[in-house]
């Protein structure tokens, strides 16, 4: 993790702010599935078979999970609803874990940042939208504690 300014990047595992990762373990719960990481559910949802999703979820590895993900064929409406799944599986991982929660209150108004090196979706050398919705997340969050 480094700050420059006020962006506050973040991604390798020996960093101050994995946490903020998607490969971070977490196990959180969406409906009545429990997911290791926000990874292993982003990857799952890409695909339109039961199959698929219980083959990721159940990899050991959020590298795994991702590696997979890259190779299924992706649901007809992954480009339309992608967002929103990455922002369910955040805000699961960053409510049900008071301590994440609070590391995510923590970064104040800095600027979040995946410092991914060749993401330029999610990325900051992209559209940054991991970091986006992160900080959607924070101020939601900040709201509810207020």
């Amino acid at each position: 993790m480094s700050v420059v300014g006020n962006d506050l990047y973040f991604y390798a595992r020996a960093q101050k702010f994995f946490e903020l990762s998607n490969f971070y373990p977490s196990s959180f719960q969406i409906g009545e599935v429990w997911w290791k990481t926000v990874e292993h559910y982003f990857q799952a949802q890409k695909s339109p078979k039961d199959r698929d999703r219980e083959y990721i979820r159940g990899l050991p590895t959020p590298n795994l999970a991702k590696r997979v993900g890259r190779q299924i064929r992706l649901r007809e409406d992954w480009e339309e609803i992608k967002e929103d799944v990455m922002y369910r599986a955040l805000k699961a991982k960053f409510t049900q874990n008071s301590t994440l929660k609070m590391i995510l209150l923590s970064t104040g108004s800095t600027i979040l940042k995946e410092r991914s090196p060749d993401d330029v979706y999610w990325g900051y050398k992209g559209k940054n939208r991991l970091g986006i919705l992160l900080m959607k997340l924070r101020d939601e969050l900040s709201e509810e504690r207020d």
